[in-house]
């Protein structure tokens, strides 16, 4: 990787937040107030100027998104007054979570996007202090665009990564003699999946032997990168064989920037195949890409499933996963890359936001008011919700992340990411709770009245033993009249009412990402949900508080379901999907 004449400079001002952080704090929270000052919101609550900590923390409530929305949706409308904030707002960033099941629109400024830029070009200084070789080498990094949309009022909505690979600096890092990455712009800004993912497998595949890291944002999108290997490698080869392009990319711009990078090659396209028609894959990462250091991807949370077939798929290479963020704000870096992903933790960055914690013991709805502490006052292994003061307009905003802290480095705390609260089935970027998963089952099971049979017990879990993953539903059935019991055909449906009552983000995942495979109902004989109970029991759980889980992560319990399955049901066809967002 290309010696970056800056890398000195990021390191001295890592060390500079870590030891001045409550100042630090301090001061970016009295330039968002003094900055948003005018804004509707904060008049309402008469901060008559202040910019303390103690008067801000006294007068602004903790809020979610729906307390948020109808203000926002004067926004999204094109009211553009200043009601969360007085700097315009440039696009909105598009996430998932809503109690509605609608995804959230996150204002965001031109004053974000340079924070996020910030963040992310940390990255490599970071990484290039632990990994040796890099300097040798370029990073394949497999990097999506997804489309975007707009509001009734005509503003971008985009997802976090979009507006980042949009941004000006993003596009014109080529020009950077530091610019280590291999995928071209062209197929980073490509939105159809296919065309994006083979142009960036081809180029990954002609840098063979420059490539000294792979990657892609999250473990989901690198499985999927190694799966679309698995199927198409033999077009891939017969390409690189001929220096021809594969006929389905026909996006003008990538395959006008493919002329760049085509060449006939038949000892490359003869070296990949034959590691390509092996039916064992172990490894497959390095003995593609034999100067592999590193994997690049986010592991921590959800992800963390993905930890062992990335070992096998990686033939155990370190695993980095170096950044924390989400649609609302980026967080921070994880400042020991080269750790075991189980001992993964992130160092919030100080100057991106404005951050307190709430003991996660504590009822933010509760009568007495929470008291939440500031980043340096957390305690080494106490839990936390993360909650958000932005300059885009979000006070006091609850993220729903449980964090532990696990260590400081100076004055700034690491962090463990926990979990997401209340999420129980998540593969990729969909995020679905308990409601959600209930409000599906009932309306999949209104489809079974007329055959005089009832769902008596649900529960679920995320299989990620094959790529794509895919939700699993166990369900045990009553059946009243054992001679109208209803067909695969009525229960592949009941599958399919299920995605469908899922939200836009799930259904996108299906339909639009494929991240996602369809949804599988496992029927249970009569009496295993009891056995389940008894299995618990005897594990030490009260028969007068055992409750059916909801989503069961234990391989015994999976096993003792898996052992009771009578048939299986798989969707027929995709949900249906529309890019069209509404609040």
């Amino acid at each position: 990787m290309a010696a970056n004449s800056n890398n000195g400079e990021a390191l001295q001002f890592i060390e500079e937040m870590s030891r001045n952080a409550d100042a630090v704090q301090k001061n970016v929270l009295a330039k968002i107030l003094t900055q948003n000052a005018e804004t509707e919101y904060l008049k309402g609550f008469n901060l008559n100027g202040a910019t303390d900590r103690e008067t801000f923390k006294s007068k602004i409530p903790i809020v979610t998104y729906d307390d948020l929305q109808p203000l926002i949706r004067r926004m999204a409308d094109g009211d553009s007054s200043p009601i969360l904030t007085t700097h315009p707002v440039s696009e909105f960033i598009v996430s998932t979570g809503t109690s509605s099941g609608e995804g959230k629109l996150i204002p965001s400024t031109k004053a974000d996007s340079n924070l996020r830029l910030r963040l992310f070009s940390l990255i490599m200084p970071v990484t290039g202090q632990y990994a040796q070789g890099l300097d040798k080498g370029k990073v394949l990094q497999f990097l999506f665009t997804k489309p975007e949309t707009k509001t009734k009022g005509g503003i971008p909505v985009r997802s976090s990564l979009t507006s980042l690979f949009k941004s000006d600096i993003f596009k014109n890092r080529s020009d950077n003699p530091d610019d280590v990455m291999v995928s071209p712009n062209e197929a980073v800004h490509c939105v159809d999946s296919f065309q994006s993912m083979y142009t960036q497998m081809l180029c990954g595949l002609y840098e063979r032997e420059n490539v000294a890291a792979v990657g892609a944002m999250f473990a989901s999108g690198l499985l999927m990168a190694i799966r679309f290997l698995q199927v198409n490698w033999q077009q891939l080869t017969h390409d690189i064989r001929t220096g021809s392009f594969n006929p389905k990319v026909t996006d003008t711009s990538v395959r006008e920037c493919m002329t760049r990078f085509a060449r006939s090659d038949p000892d490359l396209a003869d070296a990949i195949g034959q590691e390509c028609e092996k039916d064992n894959w172990d490894a497959i990462i390095t003995r593609i890409w034999p100067n592999t250091k590193y994997i690049g991807t986010v592991i921590t949370g959800s992800m963390a499933q993905y930890i062992p077939t990335l070992n096998y798929y990686s033939g155990g290479l370190p695993i980095v996963s170096m950044m924390y963020a989400s649609s609302e704000c980026y967080f921070g870096l994880n400042l020991n890359p080269m750790c075991k992903p189980s001992e993964v933790s992130y160092t919030l960055m100080p100057f991106l936001a404005y951050f307190e914690f709430l003991p996660h013991e504590s009822n933010s709805h509760g009568l007495t008011p929470p008291q939440l502490v500031d980043l340096v006052d957390v305690e080494i292994g106490k839990e936390y919700e993360l909650v958000v003061t932005t300059n885009s307009g979000l006070y006091r905003y609850q993220i729903g992340d449980v964090l532990r802290v696990t260590g400081f480095r100076n004055k700034l705390p690491q962090f463990e990411f926990i979990r997401r609260k209340n999420v129980l089935l998540t593969i990729d970027s969909d995020k679905t709770r308990e409601p959600e998963l209930q409000v599906a089952v009932e309306n999949a099971s209104q489809l079974l009245r007329e055959f005089n049979t009832n769902v008596v017990e649900y529960t679920s879990y995320a299989d990620t033993k094959i790529i794509p993953g895919h939700y699993v539903i166990y369900w045990e059935l009553m059946e009243k009249d054992p001679t109208k019991s209803p067909s695969d055909e009525v229960l592949s449906q009941c599958c399919l009412t299920m995605e469908e009552s899922f939200d836009q983000q799930y259904r996108r995942c299906r339909v639009v990402d494929k991240s996602i495979g369809p949804l599988e109902i496992r029927v249970v004989k009569n009496g295993t949900f009891q056995e389940l109970m008894d299995y618990a029991v005897s594990k030490g759980a009260s028969i007068n508080q055992y409750k059916v889980p909801r989503c069961v992560t234990s391989k015994p319990m999976i096993d003792l379901l898996d052992s009771r399955v009578v048939s299986t049901h798989f969707s027929p066809s995709l949900p249906h999907w529309t890019s069209e967002r509404r609040l």
